[in-house]
């Protein structure tokens, strides 16, 4: 049954989009698109990541104020998190692909790259916001702050797609 939401799970998609897939040929096709995006995340992750890590021996980490270092506690927790969902679809394609429930894993997995975007997106906003709030002040930072919410929500939930849906999706 199709939902109201423009997203739909992979492993959900039932529509004749004239490939001539059997089901397992989706699944396999949807879990290829999918391992392909949680790389693109990953890599992006692991970049902020080491910048989140090599910040800290940096000798002027020591002038940051208290907002700042919470906040960047805040944010390699996120990094950290960001990683670990990149992860679990490994562990499970490798506990339950011979099984013959690929598409249970396309799903849980489509679940789990989704809250991932909101991690990472979460991420690449804290730390340009930590970045100006230490290198141009609180305001900077809390303009970007606020700026990189607003662009997240809106190209992620007022605009998720540049292709407009077909009528009746």
């Amino acid at each position: 049954m199709a939902s109201d939401s423009h997203e739909t799970s992979p492993a959900d998609d039932r529509r004749n989009d004239g490939r001539g897939e059997s089901a397992n040929e989706r699944a396999d096709r949807n879990w290829d698109e999918l391992m392909q995006e949680t790389r693109v995340m990953q890599t992006g992750t692991q970049i902020l990541s080491g910048f989140l890590l090599a910040v800290v021996f940096q000798q002027r980490f020591t002038d940051i104020d208290n907002v700042q270092l919470a906040l960047y506690v805040v944010l390699v927790v996120l990094a950290a998190c960001a990683s670990i969902l990149a992860l679990v679809p490994v562990r499970m394609h490798r506990k339950y692909f011979a099984r013959g429930r690929k598409a249970e894993l396309v799903a849980t997995t489509s679940k789990l790259v989704a809250a991932n975007l909101v991690v990472v997106g979460a991420l690449s906003v804290g730390v340009t916001t930590l970045i100006l709030d230490v290198a141009l002040g609180r305001t900077a930072g809390i303009v970007t702050l606020v700026i990189g919410a607003i662009v997240v929500v809106a190209l992620w939930l007022v605009r998720p797609s540049p292709v407009a849906s077909p009528a009746g999706e």
